[in-house]
């Protein structure tokens, strides 16, 4: 069970404001920001750059939130390489995998720019780019996805949850319909996945969704900090990669004409990593597992059908995606620019909702929105209560805009 009360104690930032913008970025709450603090005023050194004692202390947290992060998704401590957020994880893949001319990439038209422009990019070294198109409901199905495959196909690249639309979608079955395909030279292709709307609101589990990459931020369903991410590379998979950032840390030797790698993760983890980020993002995840994923998983969902089926009961409100949608529903009001109304919701009722595209342009094409959505996006420090002050907002909202 979730303890609102005593949650919501941990974010006293809620005293002021009725947040509903977690996809964006989640609320950081007391003990991560105490943890960050600690490192700061009591230990504040480099890792893995000295052998004093605060040094060796800030290296050992920073191996403990990656012990952490290794345990929560179950995978190997090594294949966990930190970054400063998904967009960061893959361009790393897609700039430092060897992709060959004429090798396709298949990636879906509801993606968030970061998991569609970097794949785009590789058009100009002669990568052919699929677009898998999505239902009604904002999902993927096992067939679109089937058709496009074919033996130059080298990796598919999906999201897990959409950020503009919610929709949950089905890796462990697209898992297998990809690594079933073979690529010409007889190994499998890969799988991508971006894990930014998932980690954190559903358990993630690597054993179970079997992707070759997948990539994760800090500062969302985590309740890390921003500047803090993190991408898992499975082990069979990483000498495939080149590191993107070579420097401090990433080599065992050089000379003047050379130099050799360091294992993994160190050789993907160039200069001085955000350290406090780091350090709070490990704390973020004992905040996570004290509370339970299995626990926050049925709340969110619970709560999010809750918003979606009240926000349909409005008059003049257009909803996208299902009631199954995870954390987030995005809607818009008819007749209304989707900035105007979230304005409006701010400056009257301090209730804070994105607007906008949401960085995933395709997806807004997809669902018909040419102005873009008003995006609400829940978390565990979310209650009923938040969800009646802006469905009661929103009545006020559309009786104005119907006369």
């Amino acid at each position: 069970m979730i303890d609102l009360n005593y949650i919501r104690e941990d974010f006293p930032i809620l005293d002021n404001i009725t947040y509903l913008d977690s996809a964006s970025t989640s609320l950081t709450p007391k003990p991560v920001v105490d943890a960050m603090e600690e490192y700061f005023l009591e230990y504040n050194s480099n890792a893995g750059r000295g052998s004093y004692k605060n040094a060796i202390k800030t290296t050992s947290k920073m191996e403990e939130t990656r012990e952490k992060l290794s345990n929560f998704i179950n995978c190997k401590k090594n294949e966990i390489i930190f970054t400063k957020n998904t967009t960061e994880g893959i361009n790393l893949i897609s700039n430092g995998f060897n992709f060959k001319k004429e090798d396709n990439i298949i990636i879906s038209d509801i993606e968030h720019h970061s998991n569609f422009i970097p794949w785009l990019n590789l058009q100009k070294k002669g990568i052919n780019i699929k677009i898998a198109k999505a239902n009604e409901e904002g999902i993927i199905e096992k067939d679109t996805i089937n058709d496009l495959l074919d033996e130059n196909t080298r990796l598919i690249a999906i999201s897990h949850v959409s950020n503009a639309i919610g929709s949950i979608q089905d890796i462990e079955g697209i898992e297998k319909l990809v690594h079933k395909n073979q690529y010409k030279d007889g190994t499998n292709t890969y799988l991508l996945v971006d894990g930014a709307q998932s980690v954190g609101h559903i358990n993630v589990d690597m054993n179970k969704l079997n992707p070759d990459f997948m990539a994760f931020p800090g500062h969302k369903g985590l309740l890390g900090p921003v500047g803090t991410g993190f991408i898992y590379i499975k082990e069979s998979n990483q000498n495939l990669i080149y590191p993107q950032n070579l420097g401090g840390g990433t080599i065992v030797n050089t000379d003047f004409k050379d130099f050799k790698l360091e294992d993994s993760p160190q050789r993907f983890e160039g200069g001085t990593q955000n350290l406090a980020g780091i350090i709070g993002l490990g704390r973020a995840i004992d905040y996570i597992e004290s509370i339970g994923i299995d626990n926050i998983e049925k709340y969110d969902k619970d709560l999010t059908r809750i918003l979606y089926e009240s926000l349909n009961e409005i008059d003049n409100i257009i909803t996208y995606g299902s009631k199954n949608n995870n954390s987030i529903v995005s809607f818009n009001l008819n007749n209304a620019n989707p900035h105007d109304i979230c304005k409006i919701l701010d400056e009257s009722k301090n209730i804070c909702l994105r607007s906008g595209h949401h960085c995933a342009i395709p997806a807004i094409k997809h669902i018909n929105a040419k102005e873009g959505t008003i995006r609400s996006s829940i978390h565990l420090y979310n209650n009923i209560e938040d969800i009646e002050k802006l469905v009661s907002a929103l009545k006020e909202i559309s009786f104005l805009y119907s006369n």
